[in-house]
């Protein structure tokens, strides 16, 4: 706080009670940040092998000081994950293809919210039409791809 040129005392209040309504928060470490004419691509690992790949402005990337080695946090809400059935990759142009297992499925009237266990801890929770949930068979235990696009992935940082 004594620092003239640090964030000031309202970035890091608003960083200590920012709430979002994303359902997913991934915190990890930039791994890669790839540089275009307007955007990049920015890797985070979230989880030993598992990457999120988000697409975003060059000004984002400055201003948030994502850097190899940064921390940040990958948000996505729950309608912006695709669910696959099985864990083997396919072709899709979905830049993120995430292999899970279902650790949770709660069916409403018209939706599912089926959650993924990436890794060791790691979940991803999707939300989906019932009716999709039990045609792919997406119960607990059944092994399940996440497809995300770049695009929907909002990096932030503390």
């Amino acid at each position: 706080l004594a620092d003239p040129g640090g964030p000031g005392l309202g970035v890091l209040l608003w960083g200590m009670t920012m709430r979002t309504s994303a359902r997913n928060a991934l915190r990890g470490t930039v791994s890669r940040v790839t540089t275009g004419a307007v955007n990049a691509e920015v890797r985070l690992a979230v989880a030993e092998g598992v990457e999120v790949v988000a697409t975003v402005t060059r000004e984002s990337v400055a201003e948030l000081g994502l850097v190899p080695g940064a921390g940040a946090i990958a948000l996505i809400k729950s309608s912006f994950v695709i669910l696959a059935p099985g864990d083997q990759p396919i072709r899709t142009s979905a830049r993120n293809c995430l292999p899970g297992v279902v650790i949770a499925r709660e069916d409403g009237a018209v939706n599912s919210e089926v959650t993924l266990e990436l890794r060791l801890g790691k979940t991803l929770t999707a939300t989906l039409t019932r009716e999709s949930a039990a045609a792919l068979n997406l119960e607990v235990g059944a092994r399940a791809l996440a497809l995300v696009k770049a695009s929907h992935v909002i990096l932030a940082v503390d």
